[in-house]
């Protein structure tokens, strides 16, 4: 990102951001996480938090620093250079805090929210089930409320049972936002705060080909007893939640695939100026420089749409603007990292292969955020979706270039059915 484009309290954070993944970061920890040594790396979440570095977008009064979009962006690309398991992580309290901040209480702001924002408290977002992951409303996890006998004992609450499972931070979460079945309409799901309980367990870890370390399981609910106070926004009403939640999804996803883009290319780059063949350096061969080319290419550019949606966001534009654009930076931004990647590892050769640098665990990493937050082929349905909408609700407001060719009346040739 060009300098003369930021603010300077957004050079600030970015060099906050900077400085925190140079030297708050232990070397042995990425190499921990990635071994399955360190499962949950709590104390990295309270740091960050000491720093005030988490929830950046949320009022200060809540712990955040009640920044915008544009801010966070430049924060998590930072952050995205140690891999797609502590970007996740950085962002698991922005994403559940995005629910709790929109449709919680002042209560659930000042419990949740903001001990999350503290370092006191962990979470996790409990969305996927084993039958479905991007088919929101095949969930099956069901919240009942309990019978009257056993809420004038305790106060009004929900039952909670059923499975949510590929749960990032599950490991060590303190409570969970959980989307459970509260009716039987289709759309009839409810959000809750799920604190760890008895009720509440993590019953197994996933040996993961990347993106380790960062607690990802499955939760079992059985019989767990909600509050009917941790209700987030209405009964019935998740579906609205689900829809602004999808916003920090993507968001975080695409500025953290930036981040772990630019520190594969920046390796290879570093390594082609170094390694000699054939009497040179191999940044002199076409064969290399030209994907070292392509590769900044590719992240300027998506490092450009990002930003550009997180001003847009910030700007509150129409919902279904917002709703292309937030797809279609995640989208872009994830296959880039993943060309770029790659490129990196062909840059290096054989070497690329090995653990001798971290390429190959970049790349490992940088699979899965093709799939997450919603696969690239569901960016792919909202981005075309939206576009459609977008294209025929102008029709009559731009210019019918159409009519724009020699032969364009010519009677009977346009036939459509």
């Amino acid at each position: 990102m060009l300098d003369i484009l930021l603010t300077d309290t957004q050079k600030n954070l970015r060099d906050e951001a900077r400085a925190f993944a140079r030297n708050a970061v232990p070397r042995q920890l990425l190499l921990d996480m990635d071994a399955d040594k360190v499962r949950y790396p709590r104390a990295y979440l309270e740091n960050l938090a000491a720093r005030n570095l988490l929830g950046l977008r949320f009022p200060s009064e809540f712990g955040g620093r009640g920044l915008g979009w544009a801010e966070e962006v430049l924060a998590l690309e930072e952050i995205g250079v140690l891999g797609a398991s502590l970007a996740c992580l950085y962002s698991l309290p922005t994403i559940v805090g995005e629910a709790i901040n929109c449709f919680g209480t002042l209560e659930q702001k000042h419990k949740y929210l903001q001990a999350t924002l503290e370092g006191k408290l962990t979470t996790a977002e409990a969305l996927t089930e084993p039958r479905g992951g991007s088919d929101f409303f095949g969930a099956t996890t069901r919240a009942t409320r309990e019978a009257r006998a056993e809420q004038s004992r305790s106060g009004e609450a929900y039952i909670l049972n059923g499975q949510k499972r590929f749960i990032v931070g599950a490991e060590g979460a303190d409570y969970f936002l959980v989307y459970a079945r509260t009716g039987d309409a289709p759309r009839d799901l409810s959000a809750f705060i799920v604190e760890r309980s008895e009720g509440v367990v993590v019953q197994h870890v996933y040996g993961l080909l990347g993106t380790r370390g960062g607690g990802t399981g499955r939760v079992y609910f059985r019989d767990a007893r909600v509050p009917a106070e941790n209700l987030v926004g209405r009964e019935n009403g998740a579906y609205a939640i689900f829809n602004q939640m999808m916003i920090p999804e993507r968001m975080t996803s695409a500025a953290g695939a930036l981040g772990l883009a630019r520190a594969a290319i920046e390796i290879a780059a570093r390594y082609a100026n170094r390694r000699r063949a054939f009497g040179q350096k191999i940044r002199e061969f076409q064969g290399v420089n030209f994907k070292i080319a392509e590769s900044i290419t590719q992240i300027d550019a998506a490092r450009a749409l990002t930003h550009d949606t997180a001003r847009v966001i910030d700007r509150g534009d129409e919902p279904s603007r917002v709703r292309r654009l937030v797809s279609e930076s995640k989208k872009l931004a994830t296959e880039t990292a993943w060309n770029v990647v790659n490129n990196a590892m062909q840059i290096l050769g054989g070497i690329g292969y090995t653990n001798v640098y971290p390429i190959e665990r970049l790349l490992r990493d940088a699979r899965l955020m093709m799939i997450w937050t919603g696969t690239n082929e569901i960016m792919n349905s909202v981005i075309q979706h939206e576009y459609y909408k977008e294209l025929l609700a102008t029709q009559e407001t731009a210019r019918d270039v159409e009519l724009d060719a020699v032969n364009a009346e010519t009677e009977g040739e346009k036939v459509y059915e």
